[in-house]
């Protein structure tokens, strides 16, 4: 799937990858087995231990209405999240990656019945894999998307730069950058280049270039891993490691 592009606090793009077909699907399956397991225990409960009998309007309530509203609550309360939701680490967020509003959980509820109660979720599928950005038609109606939460892994070790003691460093105004800020850039840099994104990486050089006011005449890889070497020379520099 490609990647959805949202914004950091710096004004950088980084890249979101949407939650996959498998982990939704998990995410299905294992809210209908909290439900399930609901109407089971509702079941003991009203027919086993208080040996209720009739089959009021009530009591038909008690069994329905949670399988109706279970969805739209879990995510408005739970932050995007139902059980499976949460269990397999995807959430629902707006196309920009912000919070999705009440008005939009409601919506792709309210598209859920075509998307997967009445065709067995092959709309869904469907619209999710010819999409793009892991959109059924309830997504793309409400603005939203289903993300996943996993990130990879980043060793430590990925991220130290190693600098020559006579390194003369070329842009001074990376000291106006913070550890938070550097070691973010660090990391787009690193995701980019594993995934061959070298269009996130002139994003990256572009965002840093305007954030410290300075133009730079090399390739964009280039230029940040000369702002990463100065970063860390004046770093090393004022704790006298170098």
């Amino acid at each position: 799937m490609e990647g959805i592009y949202f914004e950091t606090a710096q004004h950088i793009q980084i890249r979101q990858r949407p939650a996959t077909l498998g982990s939704r699907i998990l995410a299905q399956l294992i809210d209908g087995f909290v439900m399930g397991i609901y109407i089971i225990l509702v079941s003991i409960t009203v027919f086993g231990i208080m040996k209720v009998e009739d089959t009021s309007v009530a009591m038909i309530t008690l069994f329905v209405l949670p399988f109706l509203v279970y969805h739209p609550l879990f995510e408005i309360f739970m932050n995007g999240q139902s059980i499976g939701k949460f269990a397999m680490e995807i959430r629902v967020v707006q196309l920009d990656g912000t919070k999705a509003t009440i008005s939009s959980y409601l919506i792709r509820w309210l598209l859920r019945p075509v998307d997967i109660t009445i065709s067995s979720g092959g709309i869904a599928v469907l619209s999710i894999l010819m999409g793009g950005k892991g959109q059924r038609l309830g997504d793309i109606a409400a603005g939203t998307t289903v993300i996943s939460l996993k990130q990879e892994a980043i060793k430590r070790a990925d991220l130290l730069t190693q600098v020559i003691a006579d390194h003369e460093p070329k842009y001074p105004q990376v000291v106006n950058l913070n550890d938070s800020q550097i070691t973010q850039i660090k990391k787009i840099r690193l995701e980019a280049l594993k995934s061959h994104d070298f269009e996130l990486i002139s994003k990256l050089a572009e965002k840093a270039s305007n954030l410290l006011q300075i133009s730079y005449d090399t390739k964009p890889l280039e230029f940040i891993d000369r702002l990463i070497l100065d970063y860390e020379y004046f770093a090393q520099k004022e704790y006298g490691e170098i």
